[in-house]
């Protein structure tokens, strides 16, 4: 199998679904990018850890890092959403989605689950990751909602307009022999303004937000503490790896 999502119906009404492993699996590791990362060495390096993990021969991996300004094309891009193709680099990945924007600010993590290892359900995956960034989310008196009729998580910004709701953290994977990789991107403190050449995921109604929009000035090590106590929580115990 290998199998990308651009968006599979999860229960609005369902916050935390936990995808623990089975007894007697390894912890997950989990690892931290001391330095950005470009990204054509982020695809190589997760192509090659998932199909370590699909064959038995490493553990399960949470990888974050930050990236140098680029786009990125999922497989369901659509050309007239890259607004200014020459503005950053564009890269076309095999993530499910549309065109989503990583730089600076931004905490990107990439996810290698072993879903053999826990439970064969591509939705509960999903939803266990909004559920995760909801979490963590709200670790920093933030609501993040889901939608039925989009990908992501939002927040309700009521002082900009009636209804008004921005995007905060994206969610792009694939899935291969079981094996996840990419995962999500949660804006911390980027700049907003490098979103403006795509339309982000294909939704032209909404903007997108960050931490710091939002008035939360946090810095990316506070994030990746709540990070990690929330994903432990969900999907079990992790280590410090290298």
């Amino acid at each position: 199998m290998d199998a990308t999502t651009d968006r599979l119906p999860t229960s609005r009404d369902t916050l935390d679904i936990a995808l623990m492993p089975r007894a007697g699996s390894p912890p997950v590791e989990w690892v931290i990018a001391d330095e950005p990362v470009d990204y054509p060495d982020a695809i190589a390096e997760m192509e090659r850890r998932a199909a370590l993990i699909a064959a038995g021969e490493a553990n399960e991996r949470v990888w974050l890092v930050e990236h140098p300004p680029l786009y990125t094309a999922g497989t369901s891009a659509k050309p007239e959403d890259l607004v200014a193709p020459a503005r950053f680099p564009v890269f076309e990945t095999g993530r499910g989605g549309q065109y989503t924007y990583h730089g600076p600010g931004q905490r990107v993590a990439y996810v290698m689950l072993d879903l053999s290892r826990r439970r064969q359900d591509l939705r509960l995956f999903v939803a266990a990751l909004e559920g995760w960034i909801i979490a963590t989310l709200a670790g920093f008196n933030v609501r993040g909602e889901r939608r039925d009729d989009r990908v992501g998580v939002w927040v309700r910004q009521p002082d900009r307009g009636i209804g008004a709701e921005s995007k905060i953290a994206a969610i792009g994977i694939r899935v291969r022999r079981w094996v996840t990789f990419h995962g999500i991107s949660l804006n911390v403190d980027p700049d907003l303004g490098h979103f403006d050449g795509i339309v982000p995921c294909g939704v032209r109604e909404h903007g997108v937000t960050s931490l710091a929009d939002l008035g939360h000035i946090v810095s990316m090590t506070e994030v990746d503490s709540v990070l990690r106590a929330e994903f432990e929580r969900l999907f079990g115990p992790t280590v410090s790896g290298f």
